[in-house]
């Protein structure tokens, strides 16, 4: 059980390690334990983290008690809700790769025989994952869980009706003493944003890969339940140790699979597909656009959950998690049961005593009623997108669009004619240059998306992009273009007026140009100049790869 700290703390040469982790708490019987590592992010600079140092806390106690011996860390997070629309959400995606590393960092240099790690916000959780692949080491994840709703007018609302209220009062829907009664209501305390967006959707992605426990994807953050949560992860973890369960054993083909299949069902993130190809390529498994593609051809969306659905995680919470919904997709055969899991059992033990949904209920539809037949992450190809783009797609938009183009080379002009009422019926706004190179750091287009949604736009525009979308975005949307503009991606020659076409039945992006025409454009193409950038943007530009790979900085196949 202390197949790495042992080499830090035994024998009279390690005196010197020994000295200082006395200062930091260690007692003699200490030296004899297995150290876990317990990694934080917590932080003040949003909800979804400012409680997770308690849960920690109640972490490190529980791991003391089952005999280990816990260290406390803390790693960076930052708030894509706060940085959205501006030059700070390029950092988002680079967060994922530096809360990784420095994951790895220290547990690698500490010589931690075990690691659990607490995440709440969209990128520290697939980095946690991340970094646990790499280390393969006996670990487990904990969600910080999911906000409490607000409420305005006897209605829910979270942070995307703030970013549509913007929208909606561009469009005089709603006045400005309203806008700042939704902006104060909104966000009533800690936990994720609160509906199946990219935090929420990479929680359940979690407990299906089975690096957690059964049902703890679907919590309250400030409930009892979740302190729970905490205490029984820790006593799993220590009891991987003892049987040394590593990722290894856990994260491959068939529970990625899984992940994907629960996030199809679910209505999910866009961003859950860059996370899961990054954990795969982590953990060294092959996994490709394809997958999502193949998986999605046989997974209904099951689930009525915002965004473009009528309900809340916590809605979803009191009907009893996401373990019920796993259930439903293990019986009809989507799921891998023989998966194993950080209980030490396999997926198909861990849903055996698990309850059905009520039948009163209507967050989770029977699959002879679902909300859409097949996935709605659908994988589009064609000439503006030869190495693949992701298309969100309810169903409720429509299946295919076909507009003309308006052109915008950053976020900002095309959000700027969006609230001044430029964009017209039959439009398909094309933002480029903000890939993972191009942005640098591709950022998540959740402003223009609500904007256009409150403007009440949302199935007479389509927008497509070299950058990506916040889960709480929907729409005609298609992000993830491959390759991005800034390398000389099809995305590059696009002008204002082009005829593009969207066909999510025949899973095509493609502009309405001829060969020849197209080859011309690329031809006569010259990259464009940027402003220098410098520091972990100039890093991450120079390594990163593109889309259709995860976005990693890091080759680990």
């Amino acid at each position: 059980m202390r197949k790495y700290s042992s080499i830090i703390v035994d024998g009279k040469d390690r005196s010197p390690s020994r000295s200082m982790l006395r200062a930091v708490g260690f007692k003699d019987k200490d030296f004899k334990l297995p150290q876990i590592g317990i990694a934080s992010t917590w932080s003040m600079v949003t909800p979804c983290n400012m409680h997770i140092n308690t849960l920690a806390e109640i972490a490190a106690k529980s791991i003391d008690v089952n005999g280990g011996k816990s260290i406390i860390f803390n790693t960076i997070t930052v708030s894509d809700g706060i940085s959205m629309g501006t030059e700070g959400m390029r950092y988002s995606l680079v967060s994922r790769e530096v809360i990784a590393d420095s994951i790895e960092t220290v547990v690698g240099c500490e010589g931690f025989d075990g690691l659990l790690a607490i995440g709440g916000c969209d990128k520290n959780m697939p980095a946690c994952i991340m970094s646990m692949a790499r280390l393969n080491r006996p670990s487990i994840f904990v969600y910080g869980g999911t906000i409490l709703p607000g409420e305005h007018k006897s209605k829910n609302i979270d942070i995307v009706s703030v970013f549509e209220a913007v929208g909606s009062n561009a469009n005089r829907k709603i006045t400005n003493k309203e806008l700042l009664n939704i902006e104060k209501k909104a966000i009533p305390g800690p936990g994720s944003c609160g509906g199946m967006y990219t935090a929420n959707t990479m929680a359940c992605a979690i407990e299906a890969l089975g690096m957690r426990l059964t049902n703890s994807s679907a919590q309250i953050a400030i409930s009892r339940n979740k302190k729970l949560d905490c205490k029984d992860s820790s006593k799993a973890l220590m009891n991987c140790v003892k049987k040394d369960i590593k990722p290894s054993d856990i994260i491959n083909k068939k529970s990625i699979e899984n992940a994907i299949t629960v996030v199809m069902a679910l209505g999910g993130s866009t961003n859950a597909v860059l996370h899961l190809l990054a954990i795969a390529n982590s953990a060294d498994v092959k996994l490709s656009l394809n997958d999502f593609d193949r998986i999605g051809n046989k997974t209904p969306v099951l689930a009525d959950l915002k965004p473009s659905g009528r309900y809340s995680m916590s809605e979803l919470v009191k009907i009893g998690g996401v373990a019920p919904l796993m259930k439903l997709l293990l019986d009809k055969k989507l799921l891998h049961g023989d998966c194993l899991t950080v209980t030490g059992k396999t997926i198909k033990q861990n849903l055996k005593k698990v309850s059905s949904y009520s039948k009163k209920q209507k967050i989770i539809m029977p699959f002879n009623k679902p909300i859409k037949k097949n996935g709605h992450l659908i994988i589009l190809r064609g000439n503006l997108s030869p190495q693949g783009s992701v298309a969100k797609i309810s169903g409720k938009e429509g299946d295919t669009f076909v507009g003309s183009a308006k052109v915008y080379n950053s976020e900002e002009l095309a959000l700027k004619d969006i609230l001044n009422n430029k964009i017209k019926k039959g439009t398909v706004i094309v933002i480029r240059y903000e890939g993972p190179i191009g942005g640098p750091g591709m950022r998540e287009m959740l402003s223009p998306t609500s904007a256009v949604m409150g403007k009440g736009l949302g199935k007479d525009v389509a927008l497509i992009t070299d950058g990506r979308f916040s889960g709480g975005s929907h729409g005609f949307v298609v992000g993830h273009i491959a390759p991005e503009a800034y390398v000389g991606g099809p995305l590059a020659i696009v002008k204002n007026r082009d005829r593009i076409e969207i066909n999510s039945i025949t899973k095509e992006l493609n502009i309405r140009l001829s060969k020849a025409e197209i080859k011309k454009r690329l031809k006569s193409w010259k990259k464009p100049k940027r402003k220098i950038i410098n520091g972990v943007l100039s890093k991450y530009a120079k390594l990163v790869s593109q889309a259709d790979i995860g976005a990693i900085t890091s080759n680990y196949s």
